[in-house]
């Protein structure tokens, strides 16, 4: 919300207070002033000039000698280039020893003197709106009204000393997307007055009506218009119009569309214009239908549907509601008979629809979040009074048609809550006295926990509605400053603390201890790296997304770290190694609703991390080598220590076939680890193939509490063992097996460790080994607290190991 001080002081005007003082008071009463600056940079010695007369420069084509009275006394003789220069304009003149600001940022400013242009003597300069630094227009000199009096310093006939005030509002608060909204904040901080403009009814003078039906009360609550004939499109916007609506960033285009939006800067109401001469028949307020197209005023043709709201004529659309009028009936500088419409459009009717056609308007900016509904007319009688005065013409009567405004129920608020909630001391009278000052009707009573007040929200605040509300409006008026800075009182207690479990941000230092670095990502995501790494065809989709791309929620990690990836790969890194931890969400109909839940959906928090490149940084201690699927399986080993994850083959629609593992703790899954899938690398532009792991969050953090295991002082017993199998026994199995023969034999509590420690595949086959086998070598080691084991012992665990590997694998001793 960008405005000038001067405007919005002819609405409220606390004299005491200056600039810095208001900007304050506004900030601290909830609307931020982002920026307070000047109209126009500092100079100096610049008046109003009056271009006697004219004639070519006797040594240049483009240059005019001008003959300029600057109320000096004395006619000046100024040379100048701009192409709009003539007898009789009056523009602003730069005086002998008038300083410019600088042509660019950064130079130095700009100090005139008397010189020679082409050998003829210049004693001054007429100057443009861009040399001023007002606008960027550069196309010739700026031109002022005829009236303006000759001599008098252009800062104070343009009121460039004004200060133009940009304003970052909530979305609750708008009540306040205008000038006569803010102004309404300015009394009640500061108890100046409010003015407002004249908003009496104007003179009907024709009764032309336009036939009007609301077909849609659930979309639009209030339709006000009114036909005028006989206006000249041609009619010049006043300077003094002209001038508030650039202080307000908009750009001056017609009469008749800049009082449109001069009114709604003005008052907060957006409304429309119809060139009556287009409309066929009469208007439908209805829901759009499905293939219906419409051409809007910014040249976009849209389709609509049921869920649009249209303003329609017996032939086509005409409007989008409460977002942007058609171009069929758009006014122009040949229209002479209009259609003036202001509505209540319901909030809920216009939220989302605009970002739907990927464009966004003031109109639609304001309807979405609320405008006042009880002051259409009023309203119209303003913009009428103002076309009228500049376009002529002659108006008919108000059609207004109230078709279903909204209930404002009373909104209860208990000075002992408000008290509780702000930390202070309040008083019935504060309270009352902040309720008076916002004109926000109440009655009090007496309730079970002492003085209540009852408070019915005006038509314009959409943002009241429960009693937090009101308690955030006394804090606003009442002062932030005011409320001291206490620390909070509370009992302290001691609460045990589960040792068995570590934080989520223990886990997260752990990670990143195995060289990964945090990233975090959105959790709504495209829907096609949902079908692609989670073959969800299926995903949960937002109602309102913020971009068309990230449309659904996410139900894996992958496709932001693989994103990620490509993201640091395109900017020239060799070697990246990511980490995120998060929530994903599955539909779960178990699911119920609670503090931290949502029916419905299953949200549980994941880690997952992605390693590309090379396993370490170059160096000259390790051959450089790609990261492979172990580097990673030995990540998560880590991750789960003490406990010891199980790998099983799984199929995976992110990851290599072969080259993927799903990771079971406690005879339960908690994630998956592997090579990306091949068809991805190319899909994603990926030189290499990453390795990913997504692991459960809830059985990453519990670890358990450690248990005490007696040292043996006696030597252990190490037996190495070489088997020859086929090439597709997997190696966990064959452990499994080989620990559970040494359970049934009675001798598992012996073993300390069984590992495999080399594996060798021929490259053809010989007489010790087939071309479809493999020979492991495994590493046996026991040992006993209370005693040294003696030989029979371990021989007879290398046999109950050897024969189980016989049996369930067809395995034999190599050699």
């Amino acid at each position: 919300m960008q405005f000038s001080e001067s405007w919005l002081r002819t609405f409220a005007n606390p004299e005491k207070i200056s600039t810095d003082a208001l900007s304050h008071s506004l900030t601290m009463a909830g609307l931020e002033v982002e920026e307070v600056g000047p109209v126009a940079p500092p100079f100096s010695k610049i008046v109003v000039g009056h271009v006697l007369a004219t004639e070519r420069h006797p040594n240049a084509d483009r240059l005019n000698v001008c003959q300029v009275d600057a109320g000096t006394g004395e006619t000046l003789q100024i040379v100048c280039g701009a192409p709009n220069v003539k007898p009789g304009i009056k523009v602003p003149c730069a005086l002998v020893g008038a300083v410019l600001p600088p042509a660019e940022a950064g130079g130095a400013p700009f100090e005139i003197k008397v010189g020679k242009l082409r050998g003829v003597e210049s004693y001054g300069m007429l100057c443009s709106a861009r040399e001023l630094k007002l606008s960027d227009d550069a196309g010739g000199l700026l031109v002022l009204p005829d009236d303006a009096p000759v001599g008098q310093d252009i800062r104070e006939y343009l009121d460039l000393d004004d200060q133009i005030f940009t304003i970052k509002l909530t979305p609750n608060k708008a009540d306040c997307l205008s000038i006569h909204g803010v102004a309404r904040e300015v009394s009640a901080l500061t108890g100046a007055t409010l003015t407002l403009p004249d908003m009496s009814p104007v003179a009907v003078s024709i009764d032309d009506r336009l036939p009007v039906k609301v077909s849609a009360p659930d979309l639009c609550g209030r339709f006000s218009g009114r036909v005028i004939r006989g206006v000249n499109a041609h009619a010049a916007t006043p300077a003094w119009m002209v001038q508030r609506l650039e202080r307000s960033g908009q750009r001056s285009i017609s009469a008749l569309v800049d009082i449109s939006n001069y009114v709604m800067l003005e008052l907060g109401r957006p409304s429309h214009v119809f060139d009556l001469d287009k409309i066929h028949g009469g208007l439908d307020v209805r829901w759009g239908r499905k293939g219906e197209q419409l051409k809007l005023l910014n040249g976009n043709t849209v389709e609509v549907d049921e869920t649009v709201g249209v303003i329609a004529d017996d032939k086509e659309i005409e409007s989008l509601a409460g977002i942007m009028g058609g171009d069929s009936t758009a006014v122009t500088l040949d229209t002479t008979n209009i259609y003036l419409e202001a509505a209540f459009w319901w909030p809920a009717a216009i939220q989302g629809r605009a970002r739907r056609y990927n464009f966004s308007t003031d109109a639609g900016h304001r309807f979405e979040r609320g405008v006042d509904y009880a002051t259409t007319v009023e309203h119209i009688e303003r913009i009428t009074a103002l076309i009228l005065q500049i376009c002529g013409g002659q108006a008919g009567p108000v059609d207004d048609q109230i078709v279903n405004l909204p209930v404002r129920k009373p909104v209860s608020l208990r000075v002992a809550r408000a008290e509780r909630i702000l930390g202070i001391e309040l008083s019935a009278a504060e309270i009352a006295d902040v309720f008076q000052r916002l004109n926000l009707p109440f009655t009090r009573t007496q309730g079970a926990d002492g003085e209540v007040f009852e408070v019915t929200p005006p038509s314009y605040r959409f943002d009241i509605e429960i009693e937090e509300d009101l308690i955030e409006e006394v804090a606003r008026i009442y002062g932030f400053e005011r409320i001291p800075a206490r620390p909070p009182i509370a009992e302290n207690e001691m609460r045990p603390t589960n040792e068995g479990r570590r934080s989520q941000h223990v886990v997260r230092h752990a990670i990143a201890a195995r060289d990964y670095q945090e990233v975090i990502n959105f959790a709504f995501v495209e829907e096609k790296w949902e079908r692609d790494f989670a073959a969800n065809d299926n995903p949960i989709r937002l109602l309102n997304p913020i971009a068309s791309q990230l449309a659904v929620m996410r139900s894996t990690l992958i496709g932001g770290l693989v994103d990620k990836v490509r993201y640091n790969l395109n900017r020239k890194a060799a070697r990246v190694r990511l980490f995120e931890v998060g929530r994903v969400f599955h539909r779960d109909p178990k699911a119920a609703d609670g503090g931290l839940t949502v029916a419905g959906y299953d949200q549980p928090m994941m880690a997952a991390g992605i390693a590309y490149g090379p396993a370490f940084e170059e160096q000259w201690g390790v051959p450089t080598r790609a990261v492979d699927f172990f580097d990673v399986k030995g990540d998560v080993e880590a991750l789960f220590h003490p406990h010891v994850p199980r790998f099983e083959a799984v199929a995976h629609p992110a990851l290599h076939p072969g080259r993927a593992a799903r990771v079971i703790v406690g005879g339960k899954a908690v994630g998956v680890v592997g090579e990306l899938h091949p068809r991805w690398l190319q899909e994603y532009e990926l030189t290499q193939a990453p390795v990913v792991f997504e692991l459960d969050m809830q059985a990453l953090r519990d670890v358990g509490l450690p248990t005490y295991t007696e040292i043996s002082r006696f030597p252990a017993a190490v037996r190495d063992l070489a088997v020859v199998v086929r090439q597709t026994i997997r190696v966990q199995d064959m452990i499994d097996s080989m620990r559970e023969a040494l359970d049934k034999a009675d001798l598992g509590r012996y073993c300390q460790s069984l590992v495999l420690f080399d594996e060798f595949r021929p490259k053809a086959a010989s007489a010790a080994i087939g071309a479809d086998e493999k020979s492991l070598a495994f590493r046996l080691t026991l040992q006993d607290t209370g005693a040294t084991l003696q030989d029979e012992t371990v021989d007879q665990a290398v046999r109950a190991m050897v024969d189980a590997l016989a049996a369930a694998f067809d395995a034999r001793l190599r050699g």
